[in-house]
This record gives structure tokens, C-alpha cells and sequence, in this order.
């Protein structure tokens, strides 16, 4: 089947709309009609060849949401007509690790999906003939994509695809973070370095956990108005004595909880000093440059603090991303404010420059 879809063919280089082939899904998979795909900064880093695991052509996208139109053999978790949420961080729930309920890391298709493929090692998307491999194991920069069936959240659907799509990567990453990876206790002081997409939602987050102080970090003078609006109760600039704002807003002590929302090393260290000592919490959520490192000072550790990593925030996919949207649906959660602009597949590379000039949240594609 022919369909539009926005292809990497070049690291640096826009990306390029046009015609490419999609083949009908085979044992395990969906196909499914993409009606809204978030423009995330993960696809842009991709795209400006930052990301060592990157490759090209490609059809990029991740942060999406549709409906199912054809299932393979076998599958039984979706059927055509229901509402589902794209995910690159899927939940099979037999593996080791889904067994363990220690990680939210599924290894059921990384392997392949890593490198491009779906899990029988072959692309479902084509050009003139020639294969083409997908992105995150979604390609959601496209009018369909097909999937594997345990890369989909089933979702409510009353709730509206164009706000779900968010809960496919940025808004769950940070929420999830506060709530079931740091999982932020009633009354505890919360300290957020970046206001994007992943800061906000670990703001949004740590308000529902009842925190009572949430600062965020983040030099934009919008972005920290932003934070108050979410949920935030103090906006501090930050910069090279963001430490020091950090303790002087909470007794000389630090954060129960500091969430790093930015990719930049410099400030994952700021994050972990920021954490209170005896006992404070720091959670890394940023993706980092290509061989760059965190330094930490063994005393920040000795004296209590700990660092925990979140990949997509700890949520596991299926589960936290239906739980998120029947939030949402219930009126606990409202997704709305993370939507800054709206723009078509062929706007595309206008949404990545909208994230470079830090305008607005979350730029969201809108199929026909």
C-alpha cells in the first residue's frame, strides 16, 4: 500500500515528504492508521546524526497515536477499530525483565527493533523495491505504521488521539518518572531542571503525588511562566549557581526529589548536588551526547543522596500509558497545555525548528 511519510535521507539534512510503500502486518503485528504524531527532540537528535545508533533512509517518528486498521495472525491484544497510543518501549509481560517487575525495559523485540527491523529481522516499509528500515520500532512520521501488537497501549477512546500521542514518549517520560519511578511522597520538596515537554510532565507528576513544593529550573523566562501554570510553586533560572538557588529555597538542605530534564551533563550534576543529603532522590531523564560523561563526587553518595536512571520514566508501556489516558479521560490529568502547535506531515521540519527556537511545548502532526 502506498502512503506519505516523512523519510531521513540525509544526518543534517530535512527531512523529505513523499510516497513510500508499507506491506500488510504478518504474525504478531498491526497496522494501524496514524491520526496525530508528536514532534519529539529524540527524533531530532536522530536526525542531526548526534544519535551513534542512528541511520538513514529512514522514516522517523515516534510519539504517536491512531486507530487499528488490519491485525496478523495470532493477535489478540487489539482489534480493528480500537484506539492505540505507538511505543517504542513495548511490555510483552513474559519476558525476564517484565517478569521481574524491577524494570520496565522489555526484551522481547530490542534486538531487532534496535536495529531497525520488526521482530522477524525484515522492514514492513519500502521504496521502488528497496527495503527500508523503521525508527524506534514506530515510524509514526507516516500515514500507517505496522507494529508489533505488544507496542501498543489500548486506549480509551473517548480520549482525543491528538493529546494522547503525547503519552507516547515526552509527557509519560516525565510523568511517570514522579510518580512510579521516584514515586514522590505527599508533602516533599521536588526540584525540576528544564521546563520542555519531560520537565513539565515530572512537574505535572509530582503534583499529583501531592508534593508540596515543585521549584523548576530552566532559563527561559516563558518556559519557567509555563512551569507555574503546571503545577510548579517557585521558578528559578539556574545557570552555574543553580545549586546554590536549590538550597537556599530549602534550608541549605536540597530536594527530596530532583528530576534532570535536559540531556546536558553539566546539569545532571546539578541535579544530583541539588539532592537533599541523607536521603535525597535525583532521577536522570536526559539523553546525553554521544561519549559524554557524568561526573559525581563520591561524597554527594556517601552522604545519602542517590541517582536512579528512568528510560521513558520507569513506565512500562502498556500498562502506565492506558492508566495515564483513563487519567486523563477522568478529568485528573489534562494534556491539552502541552500542545503549542499544530502542523501537517509536510510542516514537519518546521516542527523541529519550532523545538530548536524553543518555541512553545510540543509541536503535533495532524493527518487528514
Amino acid at each position: 500500500m502506498k502512503m506519505r511519510a516523512a523519510v531521513l535521507e540525509k544526518f543534517g539534512q530535512p527531512l523529505v515528504v513523499q510516497d513510500i510503500d508499507i506491506a500488510k502486518p504478518k504474525a504478531g503485528e498491526v497496522l494501524v492508521k496514524v491520526h496525530a504524531c508528536g514532534v519529539c527532540h529524540t527524533d531530532l537528535y536522530t536526525a542531526s546524526g548526534a544519535d551513534p545508533s542512528g541511520y538513514c533512509p529512514c522514516v522517523l517518528g515516534h510519539e504517536g497515536a491512531g486507530v487499528v486498521q488490519e491485525v496478523g495472525e495470532g493477535v489478540t491484544l487489539v482489534k480493528p477499530g480500537d484506539h492505540v497510543v505507538t511505543l517504542f518501549s513495548p511490555e510483552c509481560g513474559e519476558c525476564i525483565h517484565c517478569r521481574s517487575g524491577k524494570t520496565n525495559i522489555c526484551l522481547a523485540i530490542r534486538e531487532q527493533q534496535g536495529q531497525g527491523y520488526l521482530p522477524d529481522g525484515t522492514p514492513r516499509l519500502s521504496r521502488d523495491g528497496e527495503p527500508m528500515r523503521h525508527f524506534m520500532g514506530t515510524s509514526t512520521f507516516a500515514e500507517y505504521t505496522v507494529m508489533p501488537e505488544i507496542a501498543l497501549a489500548n486506549i480509551d477512546k473517548s480520549a482525543p488521539l491528538d493529546q494522547a500521542c503525547l503519552l507516547a514518549c515526552g509527557a509519560t517520560t516525565g510523568l511517570a518518572a514522579a510518580i512510579w519511578k521516584a514515586e514522590v511522597e505527599q508533602g516533599s520538596t521536588v526540584a525540576v531542571f528544564g521546563a520542555g515537554m519531560v520537565g513539565l510532565g515530572a512537574v505535572v507528576g509530582a503534583k499529583l503525588r501531592g508534593a508540596e513544593r515543585i521549584m523548576i529550573i530552566d532559563p527561559s523566562e516563558q518556559r519557567r511562566e509555563l512551569a507555574m501554570q503546571f503545577g510548579a510553586t517557585d521558578a528559578l533560572p539556574g545557570g552555574d549557581d543553580a545549586v546554590q538557588q536549590v538550597l537556599d529555597m530549602t534550608g541549605g538542605f536540597g530536594a527530596d526529589y530532583t528530576f534532570e530534564a535536559t540531556g546536558i551533563v553539566s546539569v545532571m550534576g546539578q541535579a544530583v548536588e541539588a539532592a537533599r543529603m541523607g536521603w535525597g532522590l535525583c532521577t536522570v531523564l536526559g539523553v546525553a551526547g554521544k561519549g559524554e560523561k557524568l561526573e559525581i563526587i563520591p561524597r554527594f553518595l556517601i552522604t545519602g543522596r542517590k541517582v536512579q536512571g528512568g528510560s521513558f520514566g520507569g513506565a512500562r508501556g502498556r500498562t502506565h500509558v492506558q492508566e495515564l489516558v483513563d487519567m486523563s479521560v477522568r478529568g485528573e490529568l489534562d494534556l491539552s497545555g502541552f500542545v503549542s502547535h499544530r502542523i501537517t506531515l509536510d510542516d514537519v521540519n518546521k516542527g523541529f525548528e519550532l523545538m530548536e527556537a524553543q518555541d512553545g511545548i510540543r509541536s503535533v502532526i495532524e493527518f487528514a
